[in-house]
């Protein structure tokens, strides 16, 4: 489920502290602003005409660097699952397709952040992008030899959740290093619209691609992409990188303690447990092949139009909730979105025209994205400073779940009911987990306002400093 990141006014100083809030824009973790005035000195408001974030250093090259990223990203998303289900006509191989990235994530994302927190976060990030990009080259090479297998290409996915692993936590904490606190909100908020706006194009570009030149010329323009990426990158200073903090225990100990608190948290639980079982049961994105050519009968630009369809919504509703936020009964608004996002996927896996199924897959990302804004925001309220990056690597760690795991779980059920029925069911069980949270999770039922959720005391944390410098 990707989200969306929005600076907002409001009415008080105290409101302000609450909602200075933002998420990151590539579908997969958070970027927030601290949330204790005395550690940031952004106030929220409307971004002024001139964009003083433009003008740092660096951040253009970073914003380019990610740009390309999330274009080269999206368009291997849209011509391996259309290549993949075009070799084998079996519904079951998009479900290995999301198993084969979501397994080394699984195992390297909790490491993975624990990583981002001792070494470059910079030199992590060129890394990552760098593998992405021979991953990118080993699919071009598959594509050459026109083999009717997909065993490569399994392989080749698997070493791209690799590079995912690391890409998520190093892409989220590292641009504020690179723009100073004042700027930070405004460099937030055009990076996410950016890298939504690029999550919209993407999937269009990479199908007429496809439709031009096959996998090889697809693959050849992602490999490009990455790499030109990583040089951009390179150029990036980091200037305002904080003291690295040497973290006492063993990695598995932090990462329990988040684990740990999320767990005596119903608000925190709440919330993530909701959008996990939500988009694992329910969600459609990987049976849009199928559709596509077996429901719509379209070919891969249609395809690249159904997958752009969802990223629209979320940005319309993205442009509302920046002028207009939610300030009452969020719990309840959160469960209706949720539902409606049910919906939603239920008129799709019923329509049988193309224009109809894109207004549905825009409404459910609309829907989608008003749940991601408050899950988000509540589990930031409700999370102390000490806990924040174990706690977010979780919540990433669900999000992953939600989409990889979720993927697999439609294609398994499309290969053992059709494409039609499988949606139909998944759709039905977002429904019903909507009505039994409300039930389990009373608490966030009843929230009224983002700032009911307070953080407990912070336990205090046994961590010691060493200034460093970063390049």
């Amino acid at each position: 489920m990707p989200p969306w990141s929005s600076p907002w006014a409001s009415p008080s100083p105290q409101a302000a502290d609450h909602q200075r809030l933002f998420l990151r824009g590539d579908g997969a973790a958070l970027c927030p602003l601290p949330a204790h005035p005395s550690s940031c000195s952004t106030v929220s408001r409307p971004l002024p005409l001139h964009n003083a974030a433009l003008q740092q250093p660096g951040f253009l090259p970073f914003l380019t660097a990610r740009m390309l990223g999330v274009f080269a990203q999206q368009m291997q998303a849209v011509v391996v699952a259309w290549q993949v289900y075009d070799i084998t006509r079996e519904p079951i191989s998009l479900a290995y397709v999301g198993l084969a990235q979501f397994l080394p994530m699984l195992l390297l994302l909790i490491p993975a952040g624990d990583l981002a927190d001792r070494i470059s976060r910079k030199r992590m990030l060129g890394a990552s992008w760098a593998v992405a990009s021979v991953c990118a080259m080993l699919l071009l090479w598959l594509s050459t030899l026109g083999a009717h297998g997909v065993g490569g290409i399994y392989a080749v996915l698997v070493l791209f959740g690799c590079s995912r692993a690391f890409t998520g936590p190093a892409m989220q904490s590292l641009l504020p290093q690179i723009v100073p606190r004042e700027h930070l909100a405004q460099a937030l908020a055009t990076n996410s619209m950016l890298m939504r706006t690029a999550a919209i194009a993407a999937p269009v570009l990479g199908g007429v691609l496809y439709g031009l030149g096959g996998g090889v010329l697809t693959y050849a323009v992602c490999a490009l992409a990455l790499a030109a990426g990583v040089l951009l990158l390179w150029r990036v200073p980091v200037r305002y990188a904080a003291p690295r903090q040497a973290l006492e225990g063993s990695m598995w100990q932090r990462a329990t303690d988040g684990f740990h608190f999320i767990r005596s948290r119903p608000i925190v639980l709440g919330t993530i447990s909701l959008d996990l079982f939500a988009v694992l049961l329910g969600g459609v994105i990987a049976l849009l092949p199928v559709y596509a050519k077996e429901v719509l009968h379209t070919g891969p630009e249609g395809l690249g139009l159904l997958r752009s369809s969802m990223a629209g919504g979320e940005i319309l509703m993205g442009l509302w909730l920046s002028n207009r936020p939610i300030q009452r009964h969020v719990g309840k608004v959160m469960f209706a979105a949720v539902a409606v996002f049910g919906l939603a996927n239920l008129a799709f896996a019923l329509s049988h025209w193309f224009w109809l199924s894109m207004a549905m897959l825009a409404v459910a990302g609309a829907a989608d994205m008003v749940s991601v804004y408050i899950r988000s925001a509540l589990v930031q309220f409700s999370t102390p400073d000490t806990m924040r990056g174990r706690v977010n690597a979780v919540n990433m760690l669900f999000i992953s779940s939600s989409n990889e795991l979720g993927e697999f779980r439609a294609g398994s059920m499309a290969a053992a009911l059709g494409a039609v029925p499988a949606a139909i069911v998944g759709s039905l069980c977002t429904l019903g987990v909507v009505a039994a949270w409300m039930q389990r999770f009373p608490s966030l039922r009843q929230v009224d306002r983002l700032e009911d959720a307070a953080p407990p005391p912070s336990p205090p944390a046994a961590v010691t400093t060493t200034p460093t410098a970063q390049h």
